[in-house]
């Protein structure tokens, strides 16, 4: 996940040679029983889990019974890049990929903008169950308990992290990637592999802002809350409201801003 190289750094009128850590960034090619669906820029690791949790988070894996197995392997032409990833799933949900006509590129740090719109959600997955409470001392240790686990991010300050937390504030999975949207897919990967699904009774707690495209995987893998250390977007808020998914935004120390449900006290 980090590569070294070598810099010059500047004090300012003093420099010095020195090394530096950087994320790795990569392709990876997800394919769906052997047929291409999305290339996204990812940082390596934990592939597997980020391909099982873009199915999910696209709903096209609404249960892990869909799931057959998880194939990783090189490209013939790159043999030293393990960057494709086949996941193989029951034919009757790759169906649903084609109808829709879902091949595309993804970038690391736009996820899969156009597609995804509050009537395009609606249509494919109904609103969760009542707002789910989450007591506010638990949701003010989540940035930090995150942060512990961080460790790729430390060396190289260029990772974006998200976790999974139970409802007393353990943490579950946490995943980094120079993606956000990645990051999050790989926790949701990681719950539909190993935990019981749909993880209906967990926190979804992400290091950047909260946009849309964040909002819209919760819902999918049915996750009833979503928590950010910045700002949500107005559409995150709106899709939020209308299907129960509790959003808090600048989460920081001992203050934040619910945007959509409530808290336990």
């Amino acid at each position: 996940m980090v590569h070294t190289v070598e810099v010059e750094r500047w004090r300012g009128m003093e420099h010095r040679a020195d090394v530096d850590s950087l994320v790795v960034e990569e392709p990876l090619e997800i394919r769906v029983n052997g047929s291409p669906l999305a290339i996204t820029m990812r940082t390596p690791g934990q592939d597997e889990a980020l391909a099982v949790g873009f199915l999910a988070a696209e709903g096209i894996l609404r249960s892990r019974a869909e799931l057959y197995d998880v194939l990783h392997c090189a490209d013939p032409e790159y043999p030293d890049l393990r960057n494709i990833v086949d996941v193989l799933i029951d034919p009757s949900r790759a169906e649903t990929i084609e109808s829709a006509g879902r091949q595309r590129y993804a970038t690391s740090g736009c996820g899969l903008c156009g597609r995804a719109t509050i009537e395009a959600i609606r249509r494919c997955v109904p609103p969760l169950s009542a707002p789910l409470p989450v007591p506010r001392s638990v949701l003010y240790a989540l940035p930090d308990r995150l942060r512990v686990a961080q460790a790729a991010f430390e060396r190289t300050g260029g990772l974006h992290a998200a976790g999974l937390f139970d409802l007393d504030g353990t943490l579950l999975h946490a995943a980094e990637d120079v993606g956000r949207h990645n990051a999050v897919d790989k926790v949701i990967g990681l719950a539909l592999r190993h935990d019981p699904w749909p993880p209906e009774r967990t926190i979804l707690m992400v290091s950047g802002r909260a946009g849309f495209e964040i909002a819209q995987k919760a819902v999918a893998a049915r996750i009833p809350a979503l928590c950010s250390v910045s700002a949500p977007s107005s559409l995150a808020v709106q899709l939020a409201r209308e299907m129960n998914l509790v959003l808090a935004g600048f989460l920081r120390g001992e203050s934040m801003n619910i945007y959509s449900g409530g808290t336990g006290g």
